[in-house]
């Protein structure tokens, strides 16, 4: 199994990453602030304004660790990796079932069910916490629907009508997303999802984690030899990671948005670190995106019982686990793709 490896993640603005033997060294105002072996590292994400010498590239791509560029709010801008590593045979077959249409929509029905139950999950659980009428009434309403198209998930359906149910669950979700917050509501109010740029203090923090749980998914499939950009339920677009964006619709709701429901209730951030920007969008501030980001790691290193395996894992290694048994399945180890449904 892969040891959870940290990432590094730089977010002080004129920070240069260089390489010092086999080890990445951070500056910063022409003062060494870090001191990384490169083998303790699965990758390095920079935002902002972040540069990495050539050197120090050449170093993490010997070491198969990716560079990601991220803008300063967390906006995908480019990656830097090493050859392309992994089974031709696995990628081949991973080719020949995106391109079957009744192949691909199983894989599709198996990951939507998890996110579908994942959603229902933690709808479930809030209402068990705050059992107040209203509040029972919105979540019950929308556990019920998706418990509806739960079941539909097991009739024979094209992948178009997949990729319609995928948005329809979106919507109910986020409809009873808003009962969630209990704390900072005049601040953390939430109506609809809302990107590119995030309207709100809470799409904001939404986009953030979501940037960084998608970093993490390509890193998974990369790492067990499948193409990130060949998916089965996300339509394939140049430099698009549709792969890693399916097995992320698994762990939105457990992993990304119970994080930044926490983050919200226990006020680990604050509405003063967040600016809306003269286009209408939000962005945050250097110590929300670090607060964040300390609690996305600190997340990972906590341990549950996966539903397959049946044994205890961290759970920053899920990504990494379910893009391992989608390889298997691609081999014909499992008849099925044993999506991640949380209990």
């Amino acid at each position: 199994m892969k040891h959870l490896l940290n990432t590094l993640y730089v977010t002080t603005q004129g920070a240069y990453l260089a390489r010092e033997g086999e080890a990445i060294k951070v500056r910063i105002e022409h003062e060494d602030k870090l001191h990384v072996p490169v083998h303790t590292l699965a990758g390095i994400v920079c935002f902002g304004q972040v540069s990495v010498s050539p050197p120090c590239m050449e170093l993490c791509a010997q070491n198969g660790v990716a560079i990601s560029f991220l803008s300063e709010n967390g906006r995908f801008l480019a990656r830097v990796e090493g050859p392309v590593s992994g089974n031709v045979l696995l990628r081949r077959e991973q080719y020949r079932r995106a391109d079957n249409e009744s192949a691909s929509c199983a894989i599709a029905k198996s990951m939507l069910s998890a996110k579908i139950a994942n959603c229902r999950n933690v709808l479930l659980r809030a209402m068990r916490e705050d059992a107040t009428a209203q509040k029972a009434n919105v979540f019950g309403r929308a556990a019920r629907r998706l418990s509806r198209m739960l079941k539909l998930m097991a009739r024979d359906m094209p992948l178009e009508t997949v990729k319609g149910w995928e948005g329809e669950c979106g919507r109910t979700y986020f409809a009873a997303f808003d009962g969630l917050i209990v704390s900072q509501r005049a601040d953390f109010m939430f109506t609809v999802r809302s990107r590119r740029p995030p309207m709100d203090n809470v799409n904001a923090l939404l986009s953030f984690v979501y940037t960084l749980l998608a970093h993490d998914c390509r890193a998974a499939c990369e790492g067990v030899g499948l193409d990130p950009q060949v998916g089965f339920l996300h339509a394939e677009r140049p430099g698009r990671p549709s792969l890693a964006l399916d097995i992320m619709e698994e762990f939105r709701p457990v992993l990304a948005d119970r994080l930044v429901i926490t983050l919200i209730n226990r006020q680990q951030v604050k509405p003063q670190q967040f600016t809306r920007t003269e286009t209408g969008g939000v962005v945050m501030n250097d110590a929300a995106r670090k607060e964040v980001l300390v609690q996305w790691q600190n997340r990972k290193q906590e341990e549950i019982c996966h539903p397959f395996l049946n044994e205890k894992v961290k759970i920053g290694l899920l990504p990494h686990i379910q893009a391992m048994l989608l390889a298997r399945h691609l081999r014909g180890d499992f008849t099925g793709y044993p999506a991640f449904i949380w209990r």
